[in-house]
């Protein structure tokens, strides 16, 4: 609840800052400009390389924080947004969708890559240590949390669904969701990749 309590709270500070901006029409997703930091973060991609936020310079960058074990919303999510990268051509070149495992423990490089391989090549797994993530997520006032395994060993992992979009200089941009669909999605995408 806290976790949807801060994001609700982002949206209605990012529909104030829409509302109040000249470029009202211009997003058909909502902008976070001014609200949040820039891109920034030292974790390992899904070939096990340290990687930072400026190795991904020069593209517009998708953050999404899940794990490879969710049952629907993180594949929706990634299918989602792979239909709006096919909407754009070869302007997807432009663009990375960082998919950030919260999820460390069941999550190694080697399953992300798997994972991410089937959404298509804009798509990155990055995960870390547990000190990595917490930072990363308290930078963008997300949470999660692990439920009580079963017997199995299994948990569900609570995530945000939100989608944190930075352009090709990591400004944070804007806020896309699942719901706003891909016409919306790529729309905006188009924009930020031919530098609007």
């Amino acid at each position: 609840m806290k976790q949807v309590a801060q994001l609700a709270a982002v949206l209605a500070l990012a529909l104030f800052v829409t509302a109040c901006g000249n470029n009202r029409q211009k997003w058909q997703t909502q902008s976070i400009a001014g609200i949040m930091p820039d891109l920034q973060f030292t974790l390992t991609d899904e070939n096990g390389n340290v990687v930072h936020a400026d190795d991904y310079r020069g593209k517009v960058k998708l953050m999404y924080f899940g794990y490879t074990h969710c049952p629907d919303i993180c594949p929706l999510t990634l299918a989602t947004i792979g239909r709006a990268l096919k909407q754009l051509g070869n302007e997807a070149d432009g663009v990375r969708v960082l998919f950030v495992s919260v999820d460390p423990k069941r999550d190694p490089p080697q399953q992300l890559k798997q994972y991410t391989n089937a959404f298509g090549p804009q798509f990155v797994g990055l995960t870390g240590t547990q000190d990595q993530l917490h930072a990363l997520s308290k930078r963008y006032r997300v949470a999660y949390g692990y439920e009580k395994p079963d017997t199995n060993g299994d948990y569900i992992v609570n995530h945000s669904s939100a989608i944190f979009v930075f352009n090709d200089d990591g400004n944070a941009k804007l806020l896309m969701s699942r719901t706003d669909g891909t016409d919306a999605m790529a729309h905006d995408l188009r924009q930020l990749i031919q530098g609007s």
